[in-house]
């Protein structure tokens, strides 16, 4: 069964995971600017509350 021989996909998994990690994402995440907050006040809405029938 190859697919209990680690020796042939690990390498390259471990790899690509850390070429992406250590190359490829901060380069992608100097480019992404995140939303700044916004200072609105945060507004409750008003509920009433249910009538249950039952009760």
């Amino acid at each position: 069964m190859p697919q209990l021989n680690p020796s042939p996909w690990l390498f390259i998994m471990l790899t690509s995971w850390l070429t992406y990690s250590l190359i490829i994402q901060p380069k992608l995440l100097s480019f992404v600017t995140a939303n700044p907050p916004s200072n609105k006040a945060s507004v409750t809405p008003s509920t009433t509350p249910w009538t249950w029938p039952w009760t």
